[in-house]
């Protein structure tokens, strides 16, 4: 009765919950828990019943030492879990593609399908150590440890971490997903009544852990357009610069908000690459598809040179004088420490990648011919251009 009346105090997020993922989810949860009680509860009732039937006392009861088979006994113990597993696997086949966090809603609730009127809302998710950083690509706006949005929306969240893996939990809106740094995880779900719901980090991620939650704020799409306005009016730039200071780790952060995002600040932190400098994932990856940094990039790994008799011969890195790889420039950086003496990769990258919808463009190779060989371009005279 004490366990009672401290529980009191609880609110049943899981099992009713606001938003209409959820609640298939709890849906799933309860089936699944119905289906497996046909097996629990009439075996736990027989382990009382056959205990106290063969009871050392009862002398009635029937005493049958060389028993060891029976064939109805058999059909029952396998057949009816047989059956059973074969309806959890069913319901779970259809339950996991049907509420597949990266599978855009087909309706807000039960009465309501989704159609082409619907505006879904895109909200990018940054799991930083220890809050969590909501941008409104859309709005052009962030918010930091406040999560706002219309009821009877569908909402797209794309998340990735900074540091380490850490976990996305709306309970009254819908599952739990990962957040990962250097990948992006996507999740759907939809508010049906509005109300301040609780948000978490539900996977431990360090020292500041314990203060890492939210508010997720459901409203209607009146109170949304003010929050959207207020947040403008409030001032702000959330550019690289601001990014990698707010990226530092800190516990217990108060809300803070943004008026102004860099349009491709996501993209740049999913790719590990806000630093000034530092070269995108996606833009290596585009060189390695295009086949690498070129005849001069193989050379940068394993010098040549050529024997007496005119033989190609292969040289280690390890050994004689050694080409580096001084760095890479993409279009959107100033000059960078160039060497005296520069080769140029042989081709352009032409094709598509990952980052160009972002506005990012493939970088172009620099190599050092001699080690510690460098000088400065004038801004004016190399910014924006291949050498």
């Amino acid at each position: 009765m004490s366990a009672l009346v401290a529980l009191a105090g609880c609110k049943a997020e899981v099992l009713a919950p606001s938003g209409d993922v959820a609640a298939r989810q709890r849906d799933l949860l309860v089936q699944s828990t119905l289906l497996m009680l046909l097996i629990i509860v009439p075996v736990m009732l027989l382990t009382v019943f056959f205990a106290w039937k063969y009871r050392s006392k009862n002398k009635e009861a029937d005493y049958q030492p060389d028993w060891d088979h029976s064939t109805k006994l058999e059909l029952v113990i396998w057949a009816v879990p047989l059956l059973l597993i074969i309806c959890l696997g069913a319901l779970t086949w259809v339950g996991t593609h049907l509420l597949d966090p990266y599978r855009p809603l087909d309706r807000t609730d039960v009465n309501t399908p989704v159609t082409e009127e619907h505006q879904t809302l895109k909200v990018e998710v940054v799991a930083l150590d220890w809050k969590w950083l909501f941008i409104y690509p859309e709005q052009g706006i962030a918010t930091v440890n406040r999560l706002v949005v219309p009821e009877d929306t569908p909402i797209e969240f794309s998340l990735t971490s900074s540091t380490v893996m850490n976990a996305f939990y709306i309970p009254s809106m819908a599952g739990m997903i990962y957040a990962m740094p250097g990948m992006e995880t996507k999740l759907h779900g939809v508010m049906n009544e509005p109300g301040d719901y609780k948000g978490i980090a539900s996977h431990f991620s360090g020292a500041g852990f314990s203060g890492m939650h939210f508010v997720a704020t459901a409203t209607d799409q009146a109170g949304f357009d003010a929050f959207v306005a207020e947040t403008k009016a409030a001032g702000g730039m959330l550019d690289r610069t601001a990014y990698l200071e707010l990226a530092a780790p800190s516990q217990n952060e108060p809300v803070r908000t943004y008026a102004d995002v860099d349009p491709i600040l996501f993209a740049r932190v999913v790719n590990i690459c806000v630093e000034d400098g530092k070269i995108c994932m996606a833009e290596m990856m585009e060189i390695d598809a295009a086949g690498g940094a070129g005849h001069a990039g193989m050379m940068n790994l394993m010098p040549r040179y050529a024997s007496a008799d005119g033989r190609a011969l292969a040289i280690p890195v390890l050994g004689g004088n050694l080409n580096m790889i001084q760095g890479f420039c993409g279009p959107d950086e100033e000059a960078r420490m160039l060497t005296q003496r520069v080769v140029i990769a042989p081709r352009e990258i032409t094709e598509p990648g990952p980052m160009r919808g972002a506005g990012l463009t493939p970088p172009r190779g620099i190599f050092a011919k001699e080690p510690n060989q460098f000088s400065q371009i004038p801004p004016e005279a190399g910014a924006g251009k291949d050498f």
